[in-house]
């Protein structure tokens, strides 16, 4: 009996160190390593937070990852500062700061933080209801998380479901994951932990 017991603890143990073993850290706390800057908006580190915040263009500025990754579970932090007009991209590929692909949109209350739009495309493939929109922190600390596998994406802000969706065009989608400045100017986000498991 003490030798099953056993067995199944280090079981137990051993799925927990694999599962942690299987996080991918895509942002390290200390500089921009693995990631690409597209645009004239800053992206800097501070107190081991990632900041994005708009320059003099007041242009669109995108920070992407410099691999590609197809199926994951993502989840990060983010809070707003001043405007905060910003979002995640998913399966998204550049050409300057056009950006082709998918954006969970974070965005100050009221306009849609958890929902998904297609950039220079469909746009809007999923708003976000009025019941739902008390669920963002504007000026603290929120959680975003993006499951996406195949055809199928999930989004939750601060554990709440907000998308739950099926598409045909995002199955067939490849590229980067991508953090976004909004144009206009007077926009500020602080991002970090920022971690990734590839399913």
């Amino acid at each position: 009996m003490k030798k099953v017991t056993y067995l199944l603890v280090f079981l137990l143990l051993a799925g927990t160190l694999s599962a942690q073993n299987d996080l991918i850290e895509l942002f390290n706390g200390k500089n921009l390593d693995g990631w690409k800057i597209h645009g004239t908006e800053k992206w800097y580190v501070e107190d081991g937070e990632l900041i994005c915040e708009s320059g003099p263009d007041k242009a669109y500025g995108y920070l992407s990852t410099e691999k590609w990754y197809d199926d994951f579970e993502l989840e990060v932090e983010f809070k707003q500062e001043a405007n905060g007009n910003s979002g995640i991209f998913f399966r998204s590929t550049f050409e300057g700061t056009k950006v082709s692909g998918w954006q969970v949109e974070v965005a100050p209350p009221n306009h849609d933080s958890g929902g998904i739009y297609e950039s220079y495309g469909r746009g809007w493939i999923c708003q976000i209801p009025d019941e739902k929109e008390g669920f963002l922190k504007m000026g603290e600390w929120n959680k975003m998380k993006i499951r996406l596998e195949g055809d199928h994406v999930i989004t939750w802000l601060n554990g709440h479901e907000m998308c739950d969706m099926t598409d045909a065009k995002i199955a067939e989608g490849k590229g980067s994951i991508a953090l976004q400045i909004h144009d206009g100017g007077g926009i500020k986000v602080r991002w970090r932990n920022l971690t990734l498991r590839e399913l």
